[in-house]
């Protein structure tokens, strides 16, 4: 089978498992122990959070680890939501933003934040006009995603962290899920104060994401326990999991995009143009890895089974709300026409994908647009 389904998970690396293996069997001890196997697991634990720091150019800063990306997610909003209501109540997002966002605005909404919700074009891009008209002196904190997972939207973070920095004292968060691995993704260069990683989208294991601060920001705790990471996270730190998540993001690492897939998602946007009955969501300019499209008054899932039936994996939306059957948020946001909006499909690409592969599913393409030509 060819999987392309990389923006839900991707396979872990072998060197990945070797690490948490490794790690499994001589740093078993609790990390916050007293005695000498505790402090040997807690220097390892330290040296995984110092490499993840150096690959987001922020040395400084510090690593808080979590479930994963959307427990890091849940922490960023409400957390420094709680920290800094002190300085104001207004937070800005988007309306396109993973759910595990978009839910913890909810929640902050009920305990008295005031959150606005900036909208996107055709092609999920913001304004940025719209992002400094929202920006004022109670802004507390702004959050963007780098890439959108379900169309592939590169925001343009840098410009929106100068305007976020010259209009207010707001703390900036972008939910990086998507892009590191695929984009540089870069704290300093970028001007982010807090970013989430996960690692199972970048071949590593599931159970595992960070959210990484710049130093000096500082959420308050979400949970509460034996106050580990610094207060911030309480639970027994893995180890072996923080050591996997650093050699997932040291293997993935890129300084610039990745042109194989910008190259492979150029040929596949070019087949899918040469049909009436296709339409292409994600915009010229969006993140290698990803390309949504949508099949006219076809249902995403008679393709998502006709590609499987032929050897191929693609997804319907991102996994979060494939099984929902009603049209997703940002599908909605973007005002796809309603004879397009059923027929969404995502394919995505991985380490483990090749040209071949991309060629496959081209052939795979056209014999079932032929079918649905000859109203089959």
């Amino acid at each position: 089978m060819i999987y392309f389904d990389n923006s839900s998970t991707t396979q872990p690396d072998e060197s990945v498992l070797e690490s948490f293996m490794a790690a499994n069997r001589k740093y078993y001890a609790n990390p916050a122990s007293l005695h000498v196997f505790g402090r040997e697991a807690e220097a390892l634990l330290q040296r995984s959070k110092e490499q993840m720091l150096l690959l987001v150019n922020n040395e400084s800063g510090e690593v808080v680890l979590t479930s994963g990306g959307t427990e890091a997610n849940n922490l960023a909003l409400i957390g420094l939501a709680e920290a800094y209501r002190s300085k104001g109540s207004h937070i800005i997002t988007t309306q396109i933003e993973h759910p595990s966002i978009l839910n913890a605005c909810r929640e902050l909404e009920e305990n008295g934040f005031n959150v606005d919700y900036l909208t996107v074009d055709s092609q999920g891009l913001i304004s940025l006009e719209e992002l400094e008209s929202k920006l004022k002196k109670e802004t507390i904190l702004v959050s963007i995603m780098h890439v959108n997972n379900e169309i592939g939207t590169i925001q343009p973070i840098e410009q929106c962290a100068k305007l976020i920095k010259k209009n207010s004292r707001a703390i900036f968060h972008s939910d990086c899920v998507q892009s590191f691995g695929k984009l540089p993704v870069k704290m300093d260069s970028l001007g982010l104060d807090a970013i989430t990683i996960s690692a199972h989208k970048v071949n590593g294991l599931k159970n595992s994401g960070a959210l990484i601060l710049k130093k000096g920001v500082t959420p308050n705790a979400i949970n509460f326990g034996g106050g580990q990471e610094k207060g911030v996270r309480s639970g027994t730190v893995s180890v072996p999991n923080s050591v996997a998540m650093a050699r997932a993001m040291r293997i993935n690492s890129v300084a610039d995009e990745r042109t194989d897939f910008r190259e492979w998602r150029n040929l596949l946007m070019e087949a899918c143009r040469q049909y009436e009955n296709i339409q292409v969501l994600s915009p010229d300019y969006g993140a290698p890895h990803i390309l949504s499209i949508a099949f006219k008054s076809i249902n995403g899932e008679v393709a998502v089974n006709y590609f499987q039936e032929k050897g191929i994996i693609i997804s319907t939306s991102s996994a979060c709300s494939s099984k929902n059957k009603s049209a997703g948020h940002v599908v909605e946001a973007i005002g796809l026409e309603n004879k397009f909006k059923n027929g969404v499909i995502r394919v995505s690409f991985g380490n483990t994908n090749t040209k071949k592969q991309v060629d496959e599913f081209i052939n795979v393409l056209k014999s079932f647009m032929e079918l649905i030509e000859r109203g089959i």
